[in-house]
């Protein structure tokens, strides 16, 4: 069932459904995920936030030998990099030797800089010109927008809070992401110490239908056909969805994760900081229960998201889903393990 702002959000980027295949990055969101998912009348999407600019110009490339259809590139908005002390640094080490001598790691060196260059990235996004091009974490400077603007990009942010998504409908954007605290991965907060409002997928959709004058796209808990019939019936123009889509056959998740996800009786989640510094919603594991009694050893985003990379790496590599950011969000319904394709032909 599509309504008439979901049509009109299709039309707008050709699409023939109105649903945005979340940006995953880090793994899952592969270039045969990105692709299928396009070629199926989505909008496929880069998680490119961990991506130098080289690697996302040579992965959009992967994209368009295989698809000619729209696609989005999504970054993570910058923010003041936080000082991080030597104690800091000292008690996040200490906190996590045991983890590291389990898994064969050395003590890490830690210095910045942290995340990579925004400007850069964003260079090679213009260069690229996605039909659009998504963000996270706050809003777009006013002169990247009009960067965008010249390269005919659509801008799309993402809003937790009313309030955020009247400061992106105020920054010129496209189209707003209403991202509920029901969704899997990172939080889209502005601030990136501020506290979560936690506000539902639907309840921030009513809130927003009516006042925000740009199409609305809601995010969060959405898995089966009736969840996004009941979205785009409550003035959604579209749909993102990300965890239904983690055990498709073109997902790059690894074998742990996949495993995970497949295995949780409930895929209990909860919003933590421990892998990155920053809010994010995943499956509990064995890191997240036993990081969250240390906060003192929990640095602030970026720094944390570097800190622990060489623990989630190793982890993937042993076939532990132990110290995994195990992304995921509160939708029930049963893992399609399928294609992306015959899952998107599915849902609508």
């Amino acid at each position: 069932m599509e309504t008439n702002a979901g049509t009109m959000f299709a039309d707008k980027l050709n699409l023939k459904h109105p649903l945005v295949v979340a940006p995953m990055a880090g793994g899952p969101s592969s270039v045969e995920l990105v692709a299928e998912s396009s070629i199926s009348g989505a909008l496929g999407s880069v998680g490119a936030a961990y991506s130098s600019p080289t690697a996302i110009e040579e992965f959009a490339a992967k994209v368009r030998q295989r698809t000619e259809r729209p696609f989005a590139i999504n970054l993570f908005i910058p923010h003041p990099v936080p000082e991080v002390s030597a104690s800091q640094i000292e008690a996040a080490i200490n906190g996590t030797a045991r983890y590291r001598a389990e898994l064969g790691l050395p003590t890490p060196f830690l210095q910045a800089p942290y995340e990579e260059n925004f400007d850069g990235q964003f260079e090679a996004v213009l260069r690229i010109r996605p039909s659009a091009f998504t963000f996270v974490f706050g809003s777009l400077p006013r002169d990247h927008t009009k960067a965008a603007r010249k390269r005919n990009i659509l801008l799309i942010g993402t809003a937790t809070t009313p309030k955020e998504a009247e400061a992106l409908e105020e920054s010129d954007v496209d189209a707003i992401v209403l991202q509920g605290i029901e969704a899997g991965g990172h939080r889209g907060i502005f601030d990136p110490a501020g506290r979560d409002e936690e506000i539902k997928t639907f309840d921030l959709l009513s809130a927003c239908v009516g006042k925000r004058h740009v199409p609305l796209i809601a995010a969060g808990g959405i898995m089966t056909v009736e969840d996004v019939k009941r979205a785009l019936c409550a003035g959604a123009a579209a749909v993102q969805m990300g965890t239904a889509f983690l055990a498709c056959a073109q997902a790059g998740t690894s074998a742990p994760y996949k495993a995970k996800l497949l295995t949780a009786i409930d895929r209990k989640t909860r919003t933590t900081r421990v892998f990155s510094g920053r809010l994010a919603r995943g499956i509990e594991n064995r890191f997240m229960t036993e990081m969250e009694s240390q906060p003192d050893a929990v640095m602030p985003f970026p720094a944390q998201n570097k800190f622990t990379r060489d623990l989630r790496s190793a982890s993937a590599a042993t076939g532990s889903g132990d110290f995994l950011s195990l992304w995921a969000g509160t939708g029930r319904g049963e893992l399609w393990q399928g294609s992306a394709g015959k899952l998107i032909d599915n849902l609508f």
